[in-house]
């Protein structure tokens, strides 16, 4: 009787072969087993037959040592010296595939034929043949699902500190706006509407196959004046680094990434070395901004008239006239540079670019200043070149100084409520020259505050990953990616004791916050592509994922100093000695110092994840995708959620029966899928203890809830693909219909109190529905030598709904700021409205009884803060040399909060000595000063805008002197011109005004107003 034993193994320790089975038997059973498979296929074996053919590039250069393969077979050779080749295939063959390392892989038709020449594009060129997907590529024919590709000739022309800009209406159901005009501020991105319910709602971002975490180091800032608006995440990236963005937005497919691809995909590939020489290419820019468009207010003037007209105090004339908004703006520089080297050979090439920016913001004392460095390289071993690796590191540090503006200022505002409510008739500076600051008084000099608030803030990144890859076979690979995104933030505020902020004046205030941010993600695939029948292709993927997520930050702030003077705290301050007071932060008043610190919880992911693809005749797709994501957030009952997907398309231009020369492509598409979405606080489903202040023990922050599951999200689509006139007509159009279920959602309103007050996360019962349309249309009308003419248009038509909450539910977010506006909010989230609804009285004028006092309506839903309509047009216009590209943007259908002219600008101001908006002044109609500043529809204001966004004029010079290859001069504006009936600096706004952890949307309080800027450049390789 044999005893059987068995033995644990270490990790990584490979157990020995059983008693009778070595390696010998291992590998005859290995080979019988594949002899098994392979033996239906080569039972199909024919006579072979002859082809013969050159390979070029696009100037008709021979390629030698291109791979020329019969698809899904071994069965393959390698181009000569001149790029000429033989190969003997099956009889059964029709196509050949060429591929070359620098070059896009081409398929060829050879049915028939014993010849077969090709010129390659380059990857640069080719790009936009080839859309990049979860976890690999596709062929542009060959896609099923929701995407859009753009490549550096579709990119928006400027100055921009960070990738999203780049794309900014240039591509349909996409709506980016930029929430503030700092530079290096943060954006707001849609893709197919809006549906967060909390969280931010915004879509993923993957660099490189790196899944960013989505949030930026810099640290945030809360004072006594409120929060500061947030850094773009991505600002880390330089865009002259970018090769091209592709936008996944239907479920089909975003499903690969399952719990994270809720809000859509956004995936940036970098820019790689191409074979051949070293290659230098190099890019100088300078220009200048102005501010695009300022509110009116009263000047001094107009002042004067007022406070008669009003009746308010006369004593609120100080005699002076001054332009309180323009003393603190100024003509902001902006400096640009670029370079890098690529070269190398087919076994090895690599790229290194380094960039400078400089960007000084309108508002004096702000600017942005970012250096990067990129390094990729993609290495071949091995005789048979089977086994490579890709190596990329990207490496950034901004500065920024920025401006004193919150998102939720207070009765005192910040700096640009400061500036718009100032008194054009009273004094900016005092007779020694230093600004106006009243002790006491509650009223601020914006000069003043600029003058004495420092606020600056340093991040640096480094994101690294390594992906080594080895071929078994032609159709066979394993590729893994290992790689750690590391960023850390410091920022130092201090505001002056001579400041009359009544928290920190004869004071002074000084903080030193610090954030490290950090990724670690290990990726496994196994991609097989290879014909397993006749006409039948088959491409699958297999693939392990496993991420983890660190967040952590300290703080240290503190007052100025005091001394006793008869036994009572008097003041001292941090005085003015020409330091800032982070230097000396240890001298401040211990009793006044505050230090604190955060560990958010570890966050882990783990995914299993495959898809296949199957193409019949190059007419027939089906892609399927499964997703399996288990997460440490979720609650212990719930930690998996799976996430599937299906699509498929008929290319009906392929057809016998539809063989018409004018028609290049006809294709219809079909998908479903259900993604998730997991953005909500580490920890949040999990018992949380947090410390109490003044040593009172823990408090309960969080309950814990087992069930807590996924919310999900669940899309339909449908799409045509039309190219016509060899590709000079192109026409993407999709229909979709999106349901979010499973609502995450803190302790709602009603419900029991949990045990201790601590909140509890659930899932909310109720669907918000996003259904429109999306169309994409492009047009060659004129194409030669001298001439060319280009179009490209876009549009969104989008509907936003909200239904199934419980019946006694309404989620109140959209908080107002300012004076009179505490605990005030202007949109829910309840059934029947679009997400984000403004809820406020109606306005109905003056009473007109008394024909001084405001009369107000009930509370109601009044306004869609979301867009319905979104329009992009872009234009490029070719003469010689000369060329001209236009971009316009333009969005419809939504109103906008007017929370500035509401708490800042209204008429009762001007009673208390400050200005007001020249609107109410000249509305004709007279109310009484003592009204109250109700929130109402006399705020909604229409969202409606169209921009000229970009407008570039470039010359190309050409190859100078033998050494100069390819200059070319530009011309560049920004935010060229606005046309809108919106009364504050831009429509395209989105101040942060969130109630806890649900957003708020269309907003507009008192931000950074955006820029007009023009830039000057030129471009050259050596």
């Amino acid at each position: 009787m044999r005893n059987n034993v068995y033995k644990r193994y270490n990790p990584g320790e490979l157990p020995a072969a059983p008693a009778g089975r070595g390696p010998t038997t291992l590998l005859k059973l290995l080979l019988l087993g594949a002899l098994f498979i392979l033996f239906p296929l080569l039972s199909q074996a024919q006579a072979n037959r002859s082809i013969s053919g050159k390979v070029t590039d696009e100037s008709g250069v021979g390629l030698p040592g291109v791979t020329v393969l019969v698809p899904g077979t071994s069965t393959g050779t390698s181009s000569g010296a001149d790029g000429g080749f033989q190969l003997d295939v099956p009889a059964t063959a029709t196509k050949l595939s060429f591929s070359f390392v620098g070059y896009s892989t081409q398929v060829v038709d050879i049915t028939g034929k014993s010849t077969a020449s090709v010129a390659l594009k380059s990857d640069a060129q080719a790009l936009g043949d080839v859309v990049v997907v979860g976890y690999g590529t596709v062929q542009k024919a060959d896609l099923t699902g929701a995407v859009s590709t753009l490549t550096p000739k579709d990119f928006n022309k400027g100055t921009f500190t960070s990738p999203d800009q780049l794309i900014q209406g240039r591509t349909s159901g996409v709506q980016v706006t930029q929430n503030s005009g700092q530079p290096g501020g943060a954006a707001t991105i849609k893709i197919r509407g809006n549906s967060a319910v909390t969280g931010t709602g915004q879509p993923l971002y993957v660099v490189d196959g790196v899944q960013l975490d989505g949030r930026s180091a810099r640290p945030g800032l809360t004072t006594a004046f409120g929060d500061s608006p947030d850094s773009n995440p991505l600002n880390f990236l330089n865009p002259a680094d970018i090769e091209s963005i592709n936008v996944l937005k239907d479920a089909s497919a975003t499903a690969i990434y399952g719990s994270r691809g809720a809000y859509g995909v956004v995936i940036i590939t970098t820019k790689r070395g191409k074979i051949g020489e070293a290659k230098i290419d190099f890019s100088a820019s300078s220009g200048f901004s102005k501010i695009l468009r300022k509110i009116d207010v009263l000047d001094a003037s107009q002042y004067r008239q007022a406070l008669t007209y009003y009746g308010a105090p006369a004593t609120n004339d100080k005699g002076l006239s001054n332009d309180p908004l323009g003393a603190i703006l100024q003509t902001g520089t902006v400096q640009n540079y670029n370079a890098s080297v690529n070269g190398g050979n087919e076994n090895a090439r690599y790229r290194l670019s380094i960039g400078y920016l400089d960007q000084q913001g309108i508002i004096k004392k702000t600017d942005f200043k970012k250096y990067t460095a990129n390094f990729a390289t993609n290495l071949k071993f091995l005789e048979s070149k089977r086994l490579g690796v890709d190596i990329n590191i990207t490496t950034n540090q901004f500065r920024e100084q920025l401006a004193p503006i919150t998102n939720n200022g207070d009765f005192r505002g910040s700096l640009i409520g400061q500036a718009l409510a100032w008194n054009p008739t009273d004094s900016l500076y005092s007779a020694n020259g230093q600004p106006v600051s009243r002790l006491g008084s509650s009223t601020i000099n914006p000069v003043a505050m600029l003058e004495y608030t420092n606020d600056n803030s340093r991040v640096t990144t480094a994101l690294a990953s390594v992906s080594p890859y080895y071929k078994f076979t032609d159709w066979l690979e394993y590729r893994a990616l290992i790689a750690v995104n590391y960023s850390t933030g410091i920022r130092r505020t201090s505001y002056d004791q001579r400041l009359n902020i009544s928290d920190y004046q004869q004071y002074g205030y000084a903080s030193v916050n610090t954030t490290e941010l950090q990724t670690q993600q290990l990726t496994q695939t196994l991609n097989f592509t290879k014909q397993i029948a006749t006409d039948l292709n088959l491409t699958a993927l297999l693939g392990y994922e496993y991420n983890k997520y660190f967040y952590s930050g300290t703080g240290l702030s503190g007052l100025g100093p005091v001394k006793l003077v008869n036994g009572v705290s008097v003041p001292v301050g941090f005085g003015t000695y020409g330091l800032d007071y982070t230097n000396y932060l240890q001298y401040s008043n211990p009793s006044g110092r505050k230090i604190s610190s955060f560990a958010d919880p570890e966050t882990t992911l783990q995914s299993y994840f495959a898809r296949v693809v199957l193409n019949y005749k190059g007419r027939y797709l089906l892609t399927a995708t499964m997703r399996a994501d288990g997460s440490t957030k979720f609650g212990s009952n719930n930690r998996y959620g799976y996430f599937p997907s299906a699509s498929a398309a008929w290319d009906i231009s392929q057809e016998d029966f539809l063989k018409v020369e004018a028609i290049n492509q006809l294709k219809l598409r079909v998908g479903y899928g259900r993604t998730g979405n997991q953005e909500f606080p580490a920890g949040s489903a999990q018992g949380q203890y947090t410390f109490q202040a003044d040593n009172k023990g823990l408090g309960q922050l969080t309950n814990p809830n087992p069930d807590l599951k996924w919310q999900s999200d669940e899309q339909y689509n449908a799409g045509i693909d039309v190219a016509l006139f060899n590709n000079r007509v192109t026409l993407t159009a999709d229909y979709f219909n999106k349901r979010t279920t499973g609502l995450l959602y803190p302790q709602p309103p009603g419900q029991p109190a949990a045990p201790g007050g601590a909140v509890v996360w659930r899932n909310l019962d109720g669907v918000v529905v996003n259904k429109g349309v999306e169309l994409l249309a492009g047009l060659t009308a004129i194409e030669s030598e001298r001439f060319g003419l280009t179009f490209n248009a876009n549009a969104t038509f989008v509907k936003n709904e909200v239904s199934g909450l419980p019946a006694a539910l309404i989620i109140q977010t959209g908080a107002l700021s300012g004076q009179g506006l505490s605990n005030v909010f202007a949109e829910t989230i309840q059934n029947g409205q679009p997400l984000n609804g403004f809820y406020v009285p109606t306005y109905n004028g003056i009473n007109s009884a008394t024909g001084l006092y405001n009369e107000f309506g009930k509370a109601s839903y009044v306004g869609n803060p979301n867009p319905t309509t979104l329009l992009g047009l872009g234009v490029t216009a070719r003469f010689m040399k000369f060329t001209l590209t236009g971009n316009f943007t333009g969005s419809y259908g939504n109103v906008i909060y007017n929370n500035t002219f509401n708490s800042v600008l209204n008429v009762s101001q001007i009673r208390a000595g400050k200005n007001i908006a020249l609107s109410e002044y000249q509305s004709g109609v007279k109310e009484s000063l003592s009204n109250a500043v109700t929130p109402s529809t006399r705020y909604l204001e229409s969202g409606n805008y169209t921009k000229l966004s970009n407008l570039t004029l470039s010359y190309a010079i050409g190859d100078v002197a033998k050494v100069v290859k390819g200059a070319s001069v530009f011309a560049t504006g920004q935010n060229v011109f606005l046309i809108t009936k919106y009364h504050g600096f831009d429509p395209e706004v989105n101040t942060s005004k969130p109630n806890g952890v649900v957003p708020s949307v269309g907003i507009d309080y008192t931000g950074f107003p955006p820029s007009r800027t023009f830039t000057f450049g030129l471009n050259f390789s050596l």
